[in-house]
């Protein structure tokens, strides 16, 4: 059998001090994260994140940077993924857009209320990310190559 990482996408989005996490229902409860979500078939990782932003948040992203690409083990459920988290800016947002299942809202959140709300993180890498953001990492989207 050959292995294969789950390939997710993330976006850090920043406003006024604040940051966008989604709440969501679990099987674990609820979670905390970053707006994010699977890489489909034949789709672009930036059509990917816009569309994971729009569907979770009601928020148009126009990525403009690559965050940074973190590959996260979780022993619990053997899976292991290869989450590629994205900045940008956003562009509109839709109050009246349903948000995806299973998601419960949208907040921006202060860095004091996130690490508050750890123990609900959905993975280390909610508060890891966001610390790469704080640490002022950014990567050209000219990393990025996609082959259709």
């Amino acid at each position: 059998m050959v292995w294969k990482p789950n390939v997710t996408v993330a976006a850090v989005l920043e406003r006024d001090g604040r940051f966008l996490l989604v709440e969501e229902e679990t099987e674990y409860g609820v979670c905390y994260n970053q707006p994010a979500g699977h890489l489909e078939c034949r789709e672009s990782l930036l059509a990917a994140v816009i569309r994971e932003t729009l569907e979770e948040t009601a928020y148009t992203l126009n990525p403009q940077y690559l965050l940074g690409v973190y590959n996260c083990r979780n022993d619990a459920r053997d899976v292991t993924y290869l989450r590629f988290s994205f900045g940008g800016e956003i562009l509109a947002h839709d109050p009246d857009r349903p948000l995806d299942n299973g998601i419960l809202a949208a907040h921006w959140l202060t860095l004091a209320e996130i690490r508050a709300l750890q123990a609900q993180h959905r993975s280390p890498l909610v508060l890891r990310c966001i610390e790469d953001w704080l640490a002022g990492k950014r990567y050209p989207l000219e990393l990025l190559t996609h082959c259709s």
